[in-house]
């Protein structure tokens, strides 16, 4: 469910429910840079929400990506697209503005990152934390999940932001990762990316060694031994 789901409005609970949308919720945005509306205002609130990967898969990447991976990756985003399309439509059928962000698209390639980051909506729409591989996670789902945000400036209850790694001592990622690109900090708001995870040399290995994945996009490892996400498995089984 999402933080203080009673109190968002009704339409939007029932919403998330007929979407099959389990976790989600919104984030205060106010103090970042977030795109602009048609008025050229910044949006400052967005709607997050996470859709979980298939586990089965994403336990079988535990020494690289693989084409049925890299086919989950492209159904997910898919979805996510779709449904934050869907969203923003609604919610400017009652009258409010919204923008949907696009699902895994690099809009500045040169220092490989979007038009605004998913993991800093989700962070502060309380759904979970940044590992140290540079990824969300969650408690339902682990790190085994994609996200969909989408912005508007409709009034509703927000947060409260996630502020704390709950990691502890865990490296399992950064001695997992091929690339060795992960740096082992631990992460809490505010803390530059690059503090976390060396994204040239991350991209280098991707497009050296699984080229044949959405031209280097895929690999996966350093989630696929994310214990959170283990857990989830084990529960299943």
């Amino acid at each position: 469910m999402s933080t203080n789901s009673t109190t968002h409005p009704t339409w939007l609970i029932a919403w998330m429910e007929a979407k099959e949308i389990s976790l989600w919720g919104a984030a205060d945005l106010r103090n970042f840079s977030t795109p602009s509306d048609q008025a050229g205002n910044r949006f400052p609130i967005a709607i997050s929400f996470v859709i979980p990967m298939n586990p089965i898969i994403m336990d079988s990447i535990h020494k690289g990506p693989n084409q049925a991976y890299a086919d989950e990756y492209t159904r997910v985003n898919k979805h996510i697209n779709e449904l934050s399309t869907t969203l923003s439509v609604e919610i400017k059928s009652r009258g409010f503005q919204s923008l949907p962000l696009a699902a895994s698209v690099r809009s500045d390639p040169v220092n490989i990152k979007g038009d605004f980051p998913h993991k800093t909506a989700a962070t502060r729409a309380g759904l979970g934390w940044i590992g140290r591989h540079c990824q969300l996670i969650t408690r339902p789902f682990g790190s085994w999940v994609r996200l969909g945000t989408v912005f508007t400036d409709i009034e509703i209850p927000c947060g409260p932001p996630v502020k704390k790694n709950f990691c502890g001592s865990c490296m399992s990622c950064v001695e997992a990762c091929p690339a060795k690109a992960l740096k082992g900090s631990e992460w809490y708001p505010g803390l530059a990316r690059e503090e976390i995870l060396d994204v040239q040399a991350c991209d280098q290995w991707k497009k050296e060694h699984y080229f044949q994945y959405h031209k280097g996009h895929n690999c996966g490892i350093c989630s696929a031994v994310c214990p959170y996400g283990q857990r989830l498995l084990k529960k299943l089984r």
